[in-house]
């Protein structure tokens, strides 16, 4: 299994996660429900991508240690913004508090969606 792969559709997969949440929340809780959704989902990708990009600096052999101290640092940063991104949806923005956790639970769903994809190739080549 390739790491870079399948993290690329676990984020293909919150991508169009995200725009079916988006549009059932349209539909039933109308555009505040939706920009909730769409601002979750914003967080979360945001944090994933994040991630993906922090752990493969912090994780890189050739680099030099300082280039990994440097890289933790931004991590930190970069949460900050995030979590200052978190405060304006909520308190400035006052996005729909169902639809932000709606939105952020597009990562969660596609994790499970790779993970299942996982488990069924692997029973489908034990057969």
């Amino acid at each position: 299994m390739d790491v870079d792969q399948s993290l690329s559709r676990i984020a293909r997969n919150a991508v169009i996660i995200s725009a079916v949440l988006t549009a059932a929340a349209l539909v039933l809780g109308g555009l505040g429900a939706a920009a909730g959704v769409v601002g979750g989902a914003f967080l979360t990708l945001m944090s994933f991508l994040l991630l993906k990009r922090a752990t493969a600096r912090l994780t890189d052999p050739g680099a030099p240690q300082a280039s990994k101290g440097r890289a933790a640092a931004l991590v930190v940063l970069r949460y900050a913004l995030l979590g200052f991104a978190a405060y304006v949806m909520i308190a400035r923005l006052r996005l729909h508090p169902l639809g932000l956790l709606v939105g952020a639970s597009s990562i969660v769903l596609a994790v499970t969606v790779e993970a299942a994809a996982a488990l069924s190739g692997t029973k489908a080549r034990k057969s």
